[in-house]
């Protein structure tokens, strides 16, 4: 059995995230982050890259992500498919960043920097799922749809149950039927066929539950977007609640965002096998 002197050698080998930070973040790229504007004047908001710089990259970026008005910069990670063209044209305004804690409330919470008032929104927004999701006490039950995806995300998802995440210590399980099913988790871009077998699988699921939307291609379509077999994403078919970025999303980052739809995050709760407790233990 060589799995014992394996296992003797190498210890224990699943994360302890989220109760305990995880390694893996810092050397992972996660996000596009864009710098904070310096002074005022269109020439301050490049960044020092310069206008010119700034419209390259907005030519360059393959999925549309990037928008400049000659004042202000915006990037939508909902189309961000991670290629870092837009870090090598204008470096002083984009900037690679580690870390898979990237779900968001609410489709508007992925474009950044966010505009005055999304955070009163965004808030609201995620108060109101917390509300929702208030009577999911014990086991979360997953049930992924691949509404079109190209495969990438599904790895990801099928990692989540290997000894290294190992969702199932957290009270995470996933079921193959929807009528048992807290948590609708869509990858794919939306095709034109799955639009009503994705509705009746959410039609089919018990009050309350949560969508999450796995990859940009689940958010935004992806490099397809839309088109006559595609709709730019899945919440034209059904109501979305966490945006998961990505292309694709790291498990941890799926996971992040599983436990973000379910208020595990933010909560002060952790699940574990007897189910969530408080800080006090109760449950």
């Amino acid at each position: 059995m060589p799995w014992i002197p394996r296992g003797l050698r190498h210890g224990i080998v699943t994360s302890g995230y989220p109760k305990r930070p995880d390694g893996y973040g810092p050397g992972f790229f996660g996000h596009v982050e864009v710098a904070p504007a310096r002074g005022d004047g269109p020439e301050a908001l490049a960044r020092g890259d310069g206008p010119e710089a700034l419209a390259a990259a907005v030519d360059e970026c393959p999925t549309g992500a990037i928008t400049f008005d000659g004042d202000v910069v915006r990037l939508d990670r909902g189309r961000c498919i991670l290629c870092g063209r837009c870090v090598a044209l204008a470096p002083s305004t984009f900037r690679a960043d580690p870390g898979f804690e990237t779900a968001g409330h609410g489709r508007r919470a992925l474009v950044v920097p966010a505009a005055e008032d999304d955070d009163a929104a965004l808030a609201e927004t995620r108060a109101r799922l917390a509300r929702r999701v208030r009577g999911l006490r014990r086991s979360v039950h997953v049930r992924h749809v691949d509404a079109g995806s190209d495969g990438a995300e599904e790895w990801e998802v099928a990692a989540l149950t290997n000894p290294v995440y190992d969702v199932q210590r957290l009270g995470v399980f996933f079921t193959a039927s929807p009528k048992h099913a807290d948590v609708l988790l869509v990858t794919g871009i939306g095709t034109a066929g799955m639009e009503s077998p994705l509705r009746q699988t959410y039609d089919l699921m018990p009050e309350p539950k949560v969508v999450v939307a796995a990859g940009v291609d689940a958010a935004s379509g992806g490099m397809v977007h839309a088109g006559y077999a595609a709709r730019g994403g899945v919440a034209g078919f059904i109501p979305v609640d966490v945006y998961v970025p990505g292309s694709p999303p790291s498990p941890f980052g799926i996971l992040h965002g599983i436990l973000e739809a379910v208020g595990i995050l933010g909560s002060r709760r952790h699940i574990g096998a007897e189910g969530p407790k408080d800080e006090a233990g109760a449950r």
